[in-house]
């Protein structure tokens, strides 16, 4: 049973009530790894995991999946927690498919007199095996080899092919492991390691030594490895390879593995040229193999088989980033282009250049890899002449170098130095401004100060979106405008607000590009992106996943060492706070159903502000300087603010209107509003016993009228660049009118000049008032130009009075309840 079907097949509720333990309705509970009062261990049904939120839990900030539950709450090893989960999921060892399969094969063996020549004409008549005729689609015409696991059971067969003519020889079925002829015993004090099947299965046959086949000169897997490991009274290991180059070339390959994890003795035999264990056993007496294994030669424990110390001068260059050099006496080694800022994995482009004639080894590598590093080692020491294992050595101490370096050069800390000196410089007066009242006008106050220019309820919409990537449940802000409309730049400075560590920005995202971040890399950040028109398909469905499920879990296909593929889960957890910025908001549905839609002010008025701005900046009448501290002094009300769970006592006293846009997912949304406020207000708001805050009246009073805009496009059948050209139209249009506007006919370049707009912008507002019927072509020709008349003569005035009575009076209503 693999692991991947013991997470599918045993829930993390199975495993909670097998040690006693059940979550509240809230899927919550206390968590056993640490003194927990107040329920912080969230679970989820859809992952099968858990996750701790307390601080104070050694495994906070942690997925806990079936099998780690396990292994911690009865501190055991992972193996014996696999084992557990085994058994709480009911699995019961399958038997052993190939057992019966190659009794059958010995059977066939027996009459089948062409394979039975086969084995008396290689001298192991004797040996154990069988004969595939053909009735197995696998393996045919094949003189069929057991492989067995630590348990004796035949878990892979290995077939020799009888046929002269045949090209390919040697064949294993699928997913080869096991060992031949079997896992040595405990007691075993001398083995001897052989090339083949066939070898071992002679000297099985003709000697007396404890024996183990490799499965070709490159064919030393984990699982020898691991047996080696086991045998606690072995004294010597013997490598008899064939007596040509692959077999010395493998013989040395296998020395160099066997140097790390065996302190003993470790011999080699010299076999006659163009000799191997068989043929030798053909044309000569079996007394041959006691000659040649007297006669074997020692690794010398000083100088061949031990470690040599590591030089004492080896030197570390990091002046250039982009070519990071460490020279020994061994080697000099160069990785080019620099390193990626992965803590999990240490991939770079690594040159190996011999010291003397300059001659280099290139290879991409993760050094974090053991096995990729000793194959980078041996394949370097091949084609340079030197030894893989000072190589092994310098590589490794390269590699901590590098980590040391890294760190040096790793962002975050850097930042997370700096965010700290603006806290404590701003501590105290940060706190006593979250103590005082009118928290976000005063805060709103303080964004126009840091240098953003009107726009006063968007920026303040935003501000609340943006700080909720500390809590459970993220917002989510569309920002809707023209182009140069001023949307990007309201959306960075709003950026600059949130400490460096708990953000991203990007410019562009690939297809796959959010699928390949570190499992905890995006989790609770704020995700800004400057471009949504120019992301794909598949980059939005991960994007919108990690909105709506705080988590996007993708399949991808792995290789072992053996060449076996196999499929693996990469799953890269949220959850996320997010903004970004379009032209064209209302062909995303699925995105604007899942965010708030703010539309910049795209008004004569707002550009005005906006001139006058720059003017002034231009000018030196703005103090930079006291911009960048009001900036300053938001991220240090922003790192004070924690992460707290909120309850909405008055949730069911206020509804939205009904003729808003999804209706349901709105509600959602105002809900997740009212506590973003709450979350702002933490240090002005009750707690309850399990250490909630508490929202209150003003809250839901502050969240309406910030949302207000946002409602009423939920309601407004128009987007929010497209509602504030139509506004515009209809207003230029009664003034041309002079009372007759119901009849008035317009082209495109009369008002493209009266009201400021791009070609292209106008084309598209018309184009879309027009496929809405709120327009109409009244005549023209495409040649040159077209006429149009409004048809419909919306109020927008009546439906933004009838949305602010309706929430409005309803919090009045609420005030006169609890007065």
């Amino acid at each position: 049973m693999e692991i991947v079907d013991i997470k599918a097949q045993l829930t993390i509720g199975q495993v909670l009530g097998h040690y006693g333990l059940k979550a509240n309705p809230s899927k919550m509970l206390c968590c056993p790894f640490h003194n927990d009062k107040t329920p912080s261990m969230q679970v989820y049904q859809e992952t099968n995991t858990v996750h701790c939120f307390s601080s104070n839990c050694k495994l906070h900030g942690k997925a806990i999946d079936v099998i780690d539950f396990i292994l911690h709450q009865e501190g055991i090893t992972k193996h014996e927690a696999i084992n557990k989960a085994k058994e709480l999921a009911g699995y019961q060892e399958p038997a052993q498919p190939f057992e019966k399969l190659f009794k059958v094969f010995q059977t066939t063996l027996k009459k089948n007199e062409k394979a039975q020549a086969y084995l008396k004409e290689r001298n192991i008549e004797k040996a154990e095996a069988g004969f595939n005729s053909g009735t197995w689609e696998n393996l045919k015409q094949c003189v069929i080899f057991p492989l067995r696991d630590k348990k004796e059971k035949i878990v892979s067969l290995y077939g020799r092919s009888i046929h002269n003519n045949t090209e390919a020889k040697h064949f294993y079925t699928r997913n080869r492991k096991g060992l031949y002829p079997s896992w040595p015993k405990s007691d075993t004090k001398q083995l001897i390691v052989t090339e083949a099947i066939i070898d071992a299965a002679t000297l099985t046959q003709h000697t007396s030594f404890t024996v183990l086949a490799c499965y070709g000169t490159n064919g030393f897997t984990a699982e020898h490895e691991q047996a080696i490991k086991e045998l606690k009274q072995l004294e010597e290991i013997i490598i008899f390879f064939d007596g040509d180059e692959a077999g010395r070339e493998g013989s040395k390959r296998v020395a160099e593995k066997v140097n790390a994890i065996f302190k003993g003795k470790l011999s080699t035999v010299n076999t006659p040229e163009g000799e191997d264990i068989n043929s030798l056993s053909i044309s000569h007496e079996k007394e041959i193999f006691t000659h040649l294994l007297s006669t074997r030669k020692f690794f010398s424990s000083n100088e061949e088989k031990k470690p040599q110390p590591k030089p004492s001068n080896p030197q570390f260059d990091s002046s250039n980033p982009l070519k990071l050099i460490y020279r020994t006496l061994s080697a000099n080694y160069y990785v080019k282009g620099g390193l990626r800022h992965e803590a999990d994995s240490m991939r770079v482009s690594l040159d190996i250049e011999h010291p003397q004639n300059n001659r280099k080894s290139r290879s991409k590598v993760d050094l974090y890899e053991d096995k990729q590093v000793e194959r980078i080692a041996r394949e370097a020491a091949e084609k340079l002449q030197l030894r893989s294992d000072l190589i092994q050595l310098d590589l490794e101490q390269f590699t901590e170098l590098l980590e040391q370096y890294r760190e040096k050069q790793n962002a975050p800390k850097e930042i997370a130095q700096t965010e700290t000196n603006i806290t404590l410089q701003y501590g105290k007066q940060a706190i006593d401004f979250l103590t005082k009242p009118s928290l976000i006008k005063r805060w709103n106050e303080l964004i126009g100060k840091a240098g953003v220019v009107g726009e006063d309820n968007s920026r303040i919409f935003l501000m609340a979106i943006a700080v909720t990537h500390k809590m459970r449940e993220p917002l989510h802000a569309l920002i809707q405008g023209s182009s140069g409309s001023g949307k990007t730049h309201l959306m960075a400075k709003v950026y600059n607000f949130i400490p460096l560590a708990d953000k991203k920005n990007f410019t562009r995202v690939t297809e796959g590009s959010l699928y390949n971040y570190g499992i905890y890399d995006l989790q609770n950040k704020l995700i800004c992106i400057e471009d949504l028109d120019g992301m794909k398909e598949e980059a939005q469905f991960a994007f919108r996943e990690l909105q709506s499920k705080g988590m996007i879990i993708s399949s991808t296909s792995t290789k072992d060492d053996n060449g076996n593929i196999s499929a693996q889960e990469k799953t890269v957890y949220g959850p996320i706070a997010s903004m970004s910025c379009t032209t064209k908001g209302e062909i995303y549905e699925d995105n604007m159903s899942r965010c708030f839609i703010i539309a910049v002010d795209e008004s004569h008025e707002q550009s005005k502000k906006v001139i006058q701005y720059q003017n002034q900046k231009a000018s030196g009448q703005i103090d930079e300087q006291k911009e960048k501290q009001c900036t300053e002094f938001i991220q240090t009300l922003v790192n004070l603010l924690k992460s707290y769970d909120v309850v909405n006592p008055y949730a069911d006293k206020v509804h939205l209107p009904e003729e808003a846009h999804k209706i349901r997912r709105l509600n959602g949304l105002y809900q997740a509003f009212v506590k973003a406020i709450t979350l702002m207000h933490q240090y002005q708001r009750k707690k309850d016993n399990r250490g909630r805050l508490i929202s209150e009246k003003e809250d839901l009073q502050i969240a309406a009228e910030i949302l207000f805009e946002s409602i009423l496009l939920k309601v407004d059948e128009l987007d929010g660049s497209l509602r504030q050209f139509y506004e515009r139209l209809k207003l230029y249009i009664k003034t041309k009118g002079n009372g007759h506007h119901e009849s008035y006919e317009f082209g495109q370049r009369e008002v493209r000049q009266a009201l400021h707009v791009s070609k292209s912008q106008l084309q598209r507002y018309l184009h879309d008032l027009e496929q809405l019927e709120y327009i109409r072509q009244s005549g023209g020709y495409s040649n040159k130009g077209f006429n149009y008349k409004v048809l419909y003569w919306d109020n927008n005035e009546v439906l933004r009075a009838k949305v602010k009575r309706h929430l409005q009076g309803q919090l009045d209503q609420l005030e006169l309840a609890t007065a």
